[in-house]
């Protein structure tokens, strides 16, 4: 089985103790037999700790919780998503009040989120509130505390309780929370969202997305998929004809939650055919991604189907 790595840092990968070479957030490949149950140690700098697991059948179904594995056609693409820190002290980097409750960002080996009040939790960060910032703010006539962790907003209520964690262009705060979320598709596509708040929970009112490019012709069926996914106005993409039958494909491609390049092996087996990768969730860290095509009749689909 052809197996591909990636790390979100650049590390080295050994095999059975083996130098291989190095790796980072290019695909790199290797041919691996999965009943020789591969020992695989991956190491990266910046003071972090290694990683090692067994590359075998188990890890298709059983992925440990550092990383995440991908399954395609007889190929399977393994992602090193995060790695220890070997310095396990424990480090305040924010602490305040806030409605009764004492909210305290810290670092031990990860970044945390503690919120001691009539409650306790305790949240994993993102790397990105290593260097936090605290804002009581307004919502609805309810206090809430919006923490900000680079483009990344985290809102707890006047309880201590999370209400909302995303990455955001801009958010504004009032009789309602109006946030702008950018999408990583090739079309530069931005969700505008609207929630009303009860004190407890945030309700979504309102939702459009916007492509704000045009795409080539050469990824119009990347475009296509990503504007199904994104709840864009995927219908625009499509002819006269399979237009009338736009309200079943969501139906269709199913709960996707990722769009992707096939790989080289794919189109060697192929051809050379508009198609796209779908990724699926199949269990806790795990992922299968199917290959759906398009046709088009000039220079709209009026074809989608599956690449068997």
């Amino acid at each position: 089985m052809r197996v591909y790595f990636l790390s979100y840092k650049p590390a080295i990968l050994k095999l059975n103790g083996l130098y291989v070479g190095g790796i980072d957030l290019f695909e790199r490949h290797i041919e691996i037999d999965l009943a020789d149950s591969v020992l695989a140690e991956i190491v990266p700098g910046e003071n972090l700790q290694p990683v090692n697991f067994f590359i075998n059948e188990k890890l298709l179904f059983s992925p440990p919780e550092f990383m995440d594995v991908y399954l395609m056609e007889n190929e399977t693409l393994i992602y090193i998503r995060e790695y220890g820190c070997k310095d396990a002290r424990l480090s305040v980097i924010m602490q305040q009040r806030f409605c009764g409750n004492l909210v305290t960002v810290f670092s031990q080996n990860g970044c945390y989120l503690s919120v001691d009040g009539s409650d306790c939790s305790l949240i994993p960060l993102p790397a990105k509130f290593c260097n936090p910032k605290a804002e009581e703010k307004m919502l609805c006539g309810y206090p809430v505390l919006a923490i900000w962790g680079g483009n990344m907003l985290c809102l707890l209520s006047n309880s201590g309780k999370r209400v909302f964690m995303n990455e955001v262009e801009s958010a504004d705060f009032g009789d309602r929370l109006k946030i702008t979320a950018a999408f990583e598709t090739c079309t530069a596509a931005k969700a505008e969202c609207e929630y009303d708040y009860d004190g407890e929970k945030l309700i979504l009112v309102s939702s459009r997305t916007i492509e704000t490019s045009t795409p080539q012709k050469n990824i119009l069926h990347f475009a296509f998929f990503e504007s199904v996914l994104t709840y864009g106005n995927y219908a625009n993409y499509l002819d006269e004809e399979l237009k009338a039958k736009a309200h079943v494909l969501k139906d269709y491609l199913g709960e996707f939650i990722g769009v992707t390049v096939p790989t080289e092996k794919f189109f060697a087996e192929h051809g050379d055919v508009r198609a796209a990768g779908l990724v699926y969730p199949k269990a806790q860290n795990l992922f299968e991604v199917k290959y759906y095509a398009v046709e088009l009749t000039g220079d709209k689909i009026s074809n989608v189907f599956p690449v068997e």
